[in-house]
């Protein structure tokens, strides 16, 4: 990455999205949603803000961000110790009667809202960070990123900044009669995070 840190501050970059116009989806949206949290540890970057996230203005607000909240405790990471952000800062979605149903973000889209979720990690700098979902994975690592394909070990966004790559807690949710069994992964990929953390991370190659 070629941002200067002394020219990148959170409250900065929060003002400056908050005009975003980079791609259609502002159109159609309350409004921007940055990313909040500390700064220095562990990064969560998600797909995009759901429903309830778009009215509140505030990531990880509804129903996946109260099970990762959940999860998080389960893994001894102390929620207000992270920082939350996603891929797409504009809720993305299509009505259905009087609701407004999840659309996932295309290609471009995460590619325009790239452009912030590059300058938050000059900004936070992290020591790890935690991609939930293909979105994400896509985000950081390309898009033929695959969740599967990468759980269970770190990988290399670029020198010396690790991630890891696990389901959302959306798909948790949707899971059906296998919710419990990919909760138990979620877990298992946010207790590896917390080791990790706790290791200092060994720097990789990517």
């Amino acid at each position: 990455m070629s941002v200067d840190p002394s020219m990148t501050t959170l409250d900065r970059l929060r003002d400056e999205a908050a005009t975003c116009t980079r791609c259609p989806l502002y159109a159609h949206a309350t409004q921007t949603v940055f990313g909040e949290g500390k700064t220095g540890g562990l990064m969560f970057v998600g797909e995009q803000p759901g429903d309830v996230e778009d009215r509140r203005g505030h990531p990880f607000v509804g129903p996946a961000g109260t099970l990762l909240r959940e999860l998080l405790h389960e893994a001894d990471i102390v929620a207000d110790h992270v920082y939350l952000t996603n891929a797409v800062k504009h809720f993305k979605w299509r009505p259905s009667g009087k609701r407004r149903i999840h659309d996932k973000p295309n290609a471009a889209e995460v590619r325009a809202c790239g452009h912030w979720l590059e300058l938050e990690l000059v900004a936070v700098r992290p020591e790890l960070v935690v991609c939930l979902g293909a979105t994400a994975a896509q985000a950081l690592f390309g898009r033929s990123a695959r969740v599967r394909e990468l759980r269970g070990r770190p990988h290399a966004i670029s020198p010396g900044l690790p991630a890891l790559v696990t389901i959302h807690p959306s798909a948790v949710l949707r899971a059906g009669e296998a919710r419990e069994e990919r909760r138990s992964e979620l877990l298992t990929d946010l207790t590896l995070a917390a080791s990790l953390l706790a290791e200092g991370v060994p720097a990789l190659r990517p």
